[in-house]
């Protein structure tokens, strides 16, 4: 089995479901008392959040990048950024690191083009709905198209996520709107919608939703199991 590093911390409601996700996953597949090998390195994320609103991306990178070297040196076979937003500075981490990054985007890709889904919506920050680093890579890679919420609405869903559920508060109104919005985006002829926030499984998940709903936390962890066992 091979050793997993996760950088997360970003944030750490989130990675606990990665933590466990990917334990039970071990689990499942080698039964018993069988865990996995995890290298961890979880930063402090409200620096990483002013950077992210501010637009320094280099700083941000420059953090990250750190933390994949640090999970590296310390014998990481693989290494996974545990959120989706910050794979804005995967390129700056992958050039600096030996190790494979497990891209989220495209254990996504894979997941969505193996169900034959070709029309997809995406709920995740305002930085993940409307900048290129995620949508072009599925739609360029996967050849995905990608619909996103109103202007009004990605608002809506991104100060949710920073706002409740990075803190980990649970709210029933947000959880009506996060519904409505995604069944706006089946009106829109989409076959399904990408939880494209590692915090937004916590909120809603599928018995909330008509079409298929992919969570990317689960979908990132069950793909760092197959490649641990790989």
């Amino acid at each position: 089995m091979k050793t997993i590093g996760l950088i997360g911390g970003m944030s750490w409601e989130s990675t606990i479901g990665y933590y466990r996700k990917i334990n039970q996953g071990v689990k499942n597949t080698l039964g018993g008392l069988h865990s996995a090998k995890i290298l961890l390195h979880s930063v402090d994320f409200a620096p990483i959040e002013k950077l992210q609103h501010s637009g320094n991306w280099t700083g941000a990178a420059e953090i990250l990048v750190d933390a994949a070297k640090s999970v590296e040196s310390a014998g990481a076979d693989f290494v996974l950024i545990c959120t989706n937003t910050m794979h804005k500075v995967a390129p700056e981490v992958e050039q600096s690191i030996r190790i494979p990054l497990l891209h989220i985007a495209d254990a996504t890709g894979e997941e969505l083009v193996k169900d034959g889904i070709s029309k997809v919506g995406l709920l995740g920050t305002a930085f993940t709905m409307e900048q290129s680093f995620y949508k072009d890579r599925l739609s360029e890679k996967y050849g995905l198209e990608v619909v996103i919420p109103s202007e009004k609405d990605r608002k809506l869903v991104h100060d949710i996520i920073y706002n409740e559920l990075c803190l980990g508060n649970i709210n029933a109104t947000s959880r009506h709107e996060y519904i409505r919005i995604v069944n706006e985006l089946e009106l829109a002829g989409v076959d399904a919608v990408i939880l494209g926030c590692t915090e937004i499984g916590m909120l809603i998940s599928q018995e909330h939703a008509g079409i298929p709903l992919y969570d990317t936390t689960a979908i990132h962890a069950a793909k760092a199991v197959e490649w641990a066992m790989s």
